[in-house]
């Protein structure tokens, strides 16, 4: 079954259904709960376990549960260290698939996400999205503990750091902390340079 729309075919005619709705915009199955609506009837299935609170797919190795079986999938890797998406050009590997499709565009030079306000382009969506808000102004990730705001939550994580005196990067070679990655590597260049740090 092939969709005149696009490349894509299908083995069942009710696949074919399904995905002709990503063109047409339909999303018949709707939450009774919410505004909530869905392009196919298992999407809306997991959605509604966002009211009911059940989370039935659970973690054998820790006590972590999920609503759907892919996260859970994707939990375990964070166990067992698996990283079965393999980059073809290079020796990356990666645990999530969604991660592979960005690091190939390193390879591929491809920036398919553009801003229509100054015409750079980016590989991936949320430098897109962060980029935008240079022009917007937005700045959507709110301190607690003072008015800051700032437009990425790296940004926002390295400021609490600030308040907090945090300090979670250790030097392997000594008893040093840092509360910026950049400043552990400065030290480890200046104070270690001659010794191997093992990653």
């Amino acid at each position: 079954y092939r969709c005149d729309h696009c490349d894509s075919s299908f083995s069942r005619k009710g696949q074919l259904e399904g995905h002709l709705r990503t063109h047409t915009g339909e999303r018949p199955y709707k939450c009774d709960h919410c505004d909530s609506s869905f392009v196919e009837s298992g999407h809306l299935r997991q959605h509604l376990c966002t009211h009911t609170g059940e989370r039935p797919y659970k973690c054998g190795n820790c006590y972590s549960s999920f609503t759907r079986k892919d996260q859970l999938d994707r939990h375990v890797r964070t166990h067992t260290g698996e990283r079965p998406y393999k980059c073809d050009h290079c020796e990356s590997s990666f645990s999530r698939k969604g991660n592979l499709r960005p690091h190939l565009r390193i390879h591929t030079g491809e920036r398919p996400y553009n801003c229509d306000h100054c015409g750079n382009s980016f590989a991936e969506k949320g430098t897109l999205v962060n980029h935008l808000r240079t022009h917007t102004g937005e700045r959507p990730f709110q301190c607690q503990l003072c008015p800051m705001a700032f437009t990425e939550s790296a940004g926002l994580a390295k400021h609490v750091r600030a308040h907090k005196s945090e300090r979670p990067y250790q030097c392997q070679l000594c008893t040093m902390t840092f509360k910026e990655k950049d400043h552990l590597r400065r030290h480890e260049n200046n104070k270690h340079a001659s010794k191997t740090i093992v990653p």
